[in-house]
């Protein structure tokens, strides 16, 4: 039993390093490949484990809807055609492992950029993405300003668009989390930010690969509000 739970530990740890395409199982025959594993793989499950499942709400339903028009853990409604032509350009790709991986991806991406580690940002990032994020840290030095930025937490990760245009594969997830900020000026002064109030952000990032490519990583290559 000790090894298993060290096992799984380490197998959670692997996960959390780098964002991955996902490698995961193929669909079984008639089986959705939306549906994945969304609900094992979501881990705001475990927080909310009160949530009706998707099949039980939709069989409340006053009147029975079609397939297309199905609610998806992490994915909504207009983000389906996209996702179903990247399903059948990759097999391989699972929405409920990519939403975990894109979950890590958020949190790395903020902590690299938050103590300037510009090598892992030029890893997850795009040149477009990666320029604005190495200006603005270039910025901050020049002003002499630290961060102590923290992610407390993930509150959603949602799916609001994808595209296939062979051979690149992108997909657009907005984020709800709260950040805990403070900016610093060179005297170690707080000049704005408190880090006992949690601020809830909204962020809309995209992420995008050539799914001909032997590299199974997904780049961050477009960041917006939202």
């Amino acid at each position: 039993m000790i090894v298993e739970i060290v096992i799984l530990a380490m197998i959670a740890a692997f996960l959390g390093l780098r964002l991955y395409s996902v490698l995961g199982r193929r669909p079984e025959q008639n089986e959705d490949p939306l549906r994945g594993r969304v609900e094992q793989t979501d881990p705001s499950r475990a927080a909310r484990p009160a949530m009706p499942k998707i099949n039980e709400k939709s069989q409340t339903s006053a009147r029975p809807r079609d397939a297309g028009e199905l609610e998806r853990p992490g994915l909504i409604p207009g983000a389906e055609n996209g996702i179903r032509a990247i399903v059948a350009a990759d097999r391989r790709f699972d929405v409920g492992l990519f939403l975990v991986g894109a979950r890590g991806a958020y949190g790395m991406v903020l902590e690299a950029f938050w103590r300037g580690d510009k090598e892992e940002l030029a890893q997850l990032c795009d040149s477009d993405v990666y320029e604005s994020f190495a200006s603005a840290i270039d910025a901050r030095v020049e002003a002499g300003e630290t961060v102590d930025n923290r992610l407390i937490r993930i509150e959603e990760a949602t799916i609001t668009g994808a595209d296939f245009d062979a051979p690149t594969a992108r997909i657009t997830v907005r984020f709800r989390a709260d950040i805990a900020a403070v900016t610093r000026d060179k005297d170690g002064n707080v000049i704005a930010g408190s880090l006992d109030d949690a601020i809830e952000t909204h962020d809309v990032w995209t992420f995008s690969r050539d799914l001909t490519s032997q590299d199974p990583d997904w780049l961050l290559d477009e960041t917006d509000e939202g």
